[in-house]
């Protein structure tokens, strides 16, 4: 899977500095920006200020707040000076993204408190083509900007969003800025950068649905794996993600996670859940291993984690495990990470771990 991020910014920020430079001429102050209380100027303002951001954040490697640093303009640019802003800031979080090693995170709020340079990227181009069109919307002229990258970004920051029938009236539609048929207005929204989980060893690093197709694809979806890797069960459980996405129920705390090994950075397996809690409180988890790294109580290290950090949540009361009977090794797995066996059928053995 190819790597995605800077060369998207750059496309972002080409695609609005070719919509809007036709139309700098205007008064931009005098105009209020689509359904946003700002005026065009200052949401021009606004776009170059969050790629600066993101840039210093991912830069800087801030963990737990904001860098405190600010973007000032130095008298009254106007509006062809504002896009000047907007390309260099383009061009600093670009460069930023790919400069910055896979696997490094930084703080941002919402809604795990950090996000990767794959994140920090797909906020920025999110920023720049929703408040292009903003502006757009504001002077009186259609803006589209390629499917493609939207697609990307609705596979990145909007997983939980069911795609629609084309990729930016979605986009649109799940940011509050227009309709799609037989869906509820959008009135409050966020987006959703992947969860990461921290045992001793590893990351549980959340696969995002871009990942998840290119993984049952047969790639790499997009992390370095060991040499045996990746397992059959991660590229199968990668398609039951790909679905879920699809159907629009999947809920990306309750999916996938590839396991990162901290010591070299690379993935030496899937764990997940089958699908969000039920009514009930009670999720499922599943999980496997490359070859080479079993044996070394990783699968261990992981579940007891990922485990535990779900009966934490309120939604969450059971996790409920199904294993092979003739599975030894992951048999053991389970127990030594907590979980009681429940059942048996001669084929499969049920285990759970309650609250």
């Amino acid at each position: 899977m190819e790597t995605w991020g800077g060369d998207q910014v750059d496309a972002a920020v080409a695609s609005c500095l070719a919509a809007l430079r036709p139309v700098a001429d205007q008064d931009w102050a005098a105009v209020k920006a689509g359904r946003l209380e700002w005026s065009c100027h200052t949401t021009a303002f606004h776009i170059a200020e969050d790629l600066f951001s993101y840039a210093g954040q991912l830069a800087g490697r801030a963990q737990e707040d904001y860098v405190p640093v600010e973007l000032v303009l130095e008298g009254d640019p106007g509006s062809f000076g504002l896009l000047q802003v907007i390309e260099t800031m383009g061009v600093l979080l670009a460069t930023t993204v790919r400069a910055t090693p896979p696997g490094v995170r930084a703080f941002h709020p919402y809604p795990f408190r950090s996000a990767d340079r794959e994140g920090f990227a797909a906020m920025g181009v999110a920023e720049v083509l929703l408040h292009t069109h903003d502006i757009a919307e504001g002077l009186g002229f259609a803006y589209e900007p390629p499917a493609e990258l939207c697609e990307d970004l609705l596979t990145r920051l909007f997983p939980h969003v069911k795609p629609g029938p084309a990729p930016w009236p979605t986009l649109l539609w799940a940011t509050g800025r227009g309709e799609l048929p037989d869906r509820a207005p959008v009135t409050e929204w966020r987006w959703r950068n992947n969860l990461v989980i921290e045992t001793e060893r590893l990351t549980l690093t959340g696969v995002r649905p871009a990942a998840a197709r290119d993984l049952n694809l047969g790639g790499d979806g997009g992390f370095t794996w060991s040499e045996d890797g990746p397992y059959e069960g991660t590229r199968r459980a990668a398609g039951m993600l790909t679905q879920a996405y699809e159907a629009g129920v999947h809920r990306p705390e309750f999916g996938m996670f590839a396991l990162v090994r901290r010591q070299d950075g690379r993935a030496i397996g899937g764990m997940g859940f089958h699908g969000a809690p039920d009514e009930e409180g009670r999720v499922e988890v599943g999980y496997d291993l490359v070859p080479s790294a079993r044996g070394q109580g990783y699968a261990t290290e992981a579940l007891r984690t990922l485990a535990h950090w779900a009966l934490e949540r309120d939604d969450v009361r059971v996790v409920f495990a199904t294993v092979d009977r003739g599975n030894e090794p992951s048999r053991a797995v389970v127990t030594r990470a907590g979980f009681t066996q429940v059942g048996d059928d001669g084929t499969h053995v049920a285990y759970v771990l309650r609250r």
